[in-house]
């Protein structure tokens, strides 16, 4: 049950004591609030104190990098773990979520540039006999990148945070995820509508797997990653762990009687998120993603365009490949949010680099469907 953001919820919520069962972990002791460690740079003070007072019932850790033509700003808040208390480490590693599918989408256009991918062809033609008869209209890949194929989701290890947690250690195939997708036929028409979904992605990971004869993880550092310059970012697999300094991820769980217990989430293989949202990085590494693939150093005009543009005919559509068209008093914003239990991230900028933000938290509440307070923070006093 996801923890009610909206609620007071007193500091002794923190101070946690879980009891035995599925959901049995270690009893945490909150650690005092720790002053944020931020830039000096003036300008941005509400920007640290954005970030003040972690960790709290919502955040346990924030780390933020601001950045364009007013210079560059960075900011810590918060502990790396609530067992040792050690402050926020600036330099640490988290899962990405969602933003992956930045790099997963740079990735396929850049094979488009190079002519081995034809964005308006069928998904088919690269993966024949992926899709049933009942898909009657032609899937291209222009469709995946922007979601518009009308496929569904695929087999997941449940809808709840319980049922999700007690497999955290087993592996779901992109392949099962795919299959069981298909099998349900279409939601609608491809190019009719735009819904969201991982699903999209997962199929852009086989697509890449297929049209290079090698690994998605191994194509993408080679496309993007290594001419970004993200040395800190890779993709776990199977592998439960985040390796190298990190944060951890805590979710909230309700007991019965209306307290709330923290447990440690940060071990998780994510493998059925795969292509869609897998990734572990760093806010720095994110920061180097968002300049390089704006500033045209990964993926080359006219393939570019793709990222910056929505279905027109689709009305209220917001997503192009990989991004999300956000406007804000006048200015458009490009970017991408991430959630996996126990971490949100976000990154954004203008087309231009005149802006760019990337943030990471270590949120109680992140798959919750109300924003998290920090966050909300952040965002006003970086755009203001």
């Amino acid at each position: 049950m996801h923890a009610r953001r909206r609620t007071t919820l007193l500091a002794a919520s923190l101070v946690l004591a879980l009891g035995a069962g599925p959901l049995a972990a270690p009893a945490f002791a909150s650690p005092a609030p720790r002053a944020p460690v931020c830039s000096t740079a003036p300008s941005h003070q509400a920007l640290c104190e954005a970030i003040g007072g972690l960790p709290d019932a919502t955040t346990t850790a924030a780390l933020v990098r601001l950045g364009g033509t007013e210079g560059s700003w960075q900011g810590s808040s918060g502990v790396r773990d609530l067992v040792s208390g050690r402050a926020a480490d600036p330099d640490a590693r988290f899962r990405a979520g969602s933003t992956t599918k930045v790099v997963t989408a740079a990735a396929v256009l850049r094979l488009a540039a190079q002519g081995e991918v034809d964005l308006d062809a069928s998904i088919e033609r690269y993966l024949p006999g992926l899709l049933g008869p009942e898909f009657e209209e032609p899937v291209t890949v222009r469709n995946l990148l922007n979601h518009t194929s009308g496929i569904q989701p695929g087999a997941s290890w449940g809808n709840t945070f319980e049922e999700q947690y007690a497999h955290r250690y087993d592996t779901l195939t992109p392949r099962r995820v795919v299959e069981s997708a298909v099998a349900k036929g279409p939601a609608f028409d491809a190019g009719d509508e735009q819904q969201y979904l991982n699903i999209n992605y997962t199929i852009l990971g086989l697509l890449i797997e297929k049209v290079t004869g090698r690994s998605y993880a191994s194509e993408v550092a080679r496309l993007v990653l290594r001419p970004a310059g993200m040395r800190h970012t890779y993709f776990p697999g199977t592998d439960p762990r985040v390796r190298g300094p990190h944060h951890h991820g805590y979710q909230a769980v309700e007991r019965p009687d209306g307290t709330t217990r923290l447990v440690d989430v940060t071990e998780w293989n994510v493998a059925d998120r795969w292509a869609a949202g897998d990734m572990i990085s760093t806010t720095a590494d994110l920061e180097r993603l968002v300049t390089a693939l704006f500033g045209g150093r990964i993926v080359p005009e006219p393939q570019l365009r793709e990222m910056f543009t929505v279905p027109a005919d689709i009305e209220g559509a917001a997503y192009s490949a990989g991004l999300t068209r956000l406007e804000f008093r006048g200015t458009v914003y490009w970017g991408k949010s991430g959630a996996r239990p126990g971490y949100s991230t976000m990154i954004a900028a203008t087309e231009d680099l005149s802006f760019t933000l990337v943030y990471s938290l270590s949120d109680t509440d992140a798959k919750d469907t109300t924003s998290n307070p920090v966050a909300e923070r952040i965002k006003a006093a970086a755009l203001t």
